[in-house]
């Protein structure tokens, strides 16, 4: 034994995902790969705004309404309520977002956007939007009304 370096109890084999030539004819792992890349370029674009696809979905939301309990969010946004707590603290820490009572409910939460958050939803989504350009760009119009029908077919 080698003083001052401790040996792997185990060894985790590093793959390069764009390396995986298993399965290229397999619609559902081409749908996989398909929605992981996009899910990268998603975070790429957001590093900028200073936020994480977690935040655009729930200031998404919480623009969407007048104001929603954070029960709301949490099950319009289909997690857990501390899970959506933690994002709504980084959001109102950033005023994005503020906290505020709900009339007749003194226990109650709401969240409301505010101005700031609104804006920086709004440069969200537009970047978004180019992005999703750039990536299905080599798809004509024709091929990406007969993409999203087949989806649809799958999500609804």
């Amino acid at each position: 034994m080698r003083l001052g370096r401790r040996e792997p109890r185990y060894a985790v084999a590093m793959v390069d995902p764009s390396a995986d030539t298993q399965r290229l004819d397999d619609p559902g792992e081409l749908l996989r790969r398909a929605s992981h890349r996009m899910r990268r370029r998603w975070v790429e674009v957001l590093q900028p705004l200073d936020l994480s696809p977690h935040q655009v979905r729930a200031l998404r939301a919480v623009v969407s309404g007048e104001s929603l309990r954070l029960s709301e969010l949490a099950e319009r946004l289909a997690v857990a309520n501390r899970s959506v707590t933690d994002v709504v603290d980084a959001l109102v820490e950033r005023g994005l977002v503020e906290r505020g009572p709900v009339p007749g409910d003194r226990r109650a939460i709401a969240v409301r956007a505010t101005a700031a958050g609104r804006e920086l939803l709004g440069r969200a989504e537009k970047a978004r939007t180019a992005d999703v350009e750039d990536f299905l760009g080599r798809l004509s119009v024709a091929e990406r009304h007969q993409l999203a029908a087949l989806l649809h077919k799958l999500v609804d």
